[in-house]
């Protein structure tokens, strides 16, 4: 049962980004099915067959030993605060290590290496899906590195991008995490394998809701014969090159900071607000998260959660949409956590939420489809083209549509084949 409800899920995701398209006439379907193939093709081969589940592990224990050289940077600076002594705390574990993954990603543009495997990747992309080498090569980017740096590296042809083009390069972003972040969502608990595996199927996700939504009815204006550089690679040498990864992390870590400090905080003021309104009418316990989680229950339960869990993954798939993925996966992490450490248990159930529901519900947040994030890319990909920031503003709302949906089917094709196992 619970697998005939996954294959209606995909079923229903694919209805979804149908239904909202500008032009199903014009839909590639070689694009289409290649890019569905890829996505549950990666997810089978490192969920499902032993020699991906071994190189997926390895390479998650390769970035789990990254952020412990992390770690040692953090203790030199803060001290016993850095070792867990004073218990977790969000600024010194989480943020911090953004700003070492910035400043290792930084180093490795400086080398080449980033471009390379980008550009391998991308290349595979654009001749399996043909797809445009310019958002192919944005796609793959995405894996590594933000949405708002990831068009840099096709930055001279962003102002002549076809407009199914340049909502491909939105949605991947929308649909993707970056490394640096990804580092911090581990920081609070979230199993390492299931964000690096979310970030590879995240390229052909986001392809596939993109080139449904919004299928190509144009003729490319240009060919891509290099990716170009960022700032990043244009660095003096390998110390300039860190320099400026760890304080262009900084930056992106204040930010992070602030957005939660004020997020919480409000939300924590209209949930004071809510629950003495409702205390007026003996519903002390109305709150933003209880609202969310009724109105996005729906959607937990159609990718193939549990009713009886699907109010607390709704609650957070809601909060990921309209605050923050890092606001949704702090709710979540007491979830991930066993009872005896103080993890939460399902009020629905007493019990502790079951490992399918664990997998699905990191999966469907581990992207930046969020209003803020959207601000965000108006704001970068407009700087970088000035002629396109009308469409980008017109294609925002969906593009946050098509990398939500690209999320939910990560994390409904990993529900199925957590049956299949």
């Amino acid at each position: 049962m619970d697998i005939l409800m996954s294959l209606m899920g995909i079923a229903a995701l694919l209805g979804i980004a149908a239904a909202l398209s500008s032009n199903r006439k014009a839909i590639n379907f070689r694009t289409v099915t290649g890019a569905f193939a890829l996505q549950i093709g990666f997810a089978f081969l490192v969920m499902y067959i032993p020699m991906g589940q071994h190189i997926l592990k390895s390479i998650s224990d390769g970035v789990s030993s990254i952020i412990g050289y992390a770690n040692q940077g953090v203790v030199f600076v803060f001290g016993d605060i850095g070792m867990f002594k004073m218990g977790f705390i969000f600024a010194f574990h989480v943020l911090t290590t953004i700003i070492f993954f910035s400043s290792l990603i930084a180093v490795l543009y400086h080398f080449g290496i980033m471009q390379l495997v980008i550009k391998f990747i991308g290349g595979g992309l654009h001749k399996l899906l043909g797809t445009s080498k310019t958002e192919s090569l944005s796609a793959t980017a995405n894996i590594f590195v933000g949405h708002t740096e990831a068009p840099l590296v096709i930055r001279p042809y962003l102002a002549n991008m076809t407009e199914s083009e340049l909502f491909a390069v939105m949605a991947g972003g929308m649909a993707s995490i970056a490394g640096t972040v990804l580092a911090g969502y581990a920081q609070m608990g979230v199993p390492m394998e299931y964000l690096v595996s979310a970030s590879f199927m995240a390229a052909p996700g986001g392809l596939l809701m993109a080139k449904i939504m919004v299928p190509e009815t144009e003729h490319g204006k240009h060919v891509v014969d290099d990716i170009a550089d960022g700032e990043m690679a244009q660095a003096c040498n390998v110390v300039d090159a860190a320099a400026m990864g760890a304080s262009s992390g900084l930056t992106l870590a204040a930010n992070i900071g602030a957005m939660l400090l004020a997020f919480v905080g409000l939300i924590a003021m209209a949930n004071g607000m809510l629950s003495g309104v409702g205390g007026l009418f003996g519903a002390e316990w109305l709150t933003i998260e209880w609202l969310l989680g009724w109105a996005f229950a729906p959607f937990a339960f159609v990718i193939g959660i549990p009713w009886n869990e699907a109010f607390v993954a709704g609650s957070l798939i809601g909060q990921k949409l309209l605050f923050s993925e890092f606001i949704a996966f702090q709710n979540l992490s007491p979830y991930l956590q066993d009872v005896t450490d103080g993890g939460l248990l399902i009020e629905a159930t007493g019990l502790p939420m079951t490992e399918r529901t664990r997998v699905i519900i990191v999966y469907a947040l581990c992207g930046f489809a969020n209003i803020g994030s959207f601000a965000i890319l108006l704001g970068g990909i407009g700087t970088l083209a000035p002629n396109r920031r009308h469409d980008i503003a017109r294609l925002g709302m969906k593009a946050i549509v098509a990398g939500s949906l690209s999320n939910f089917m990560s994390g409904t094709i990993a529900g199925l084949i957590f049956l299949l196992q």
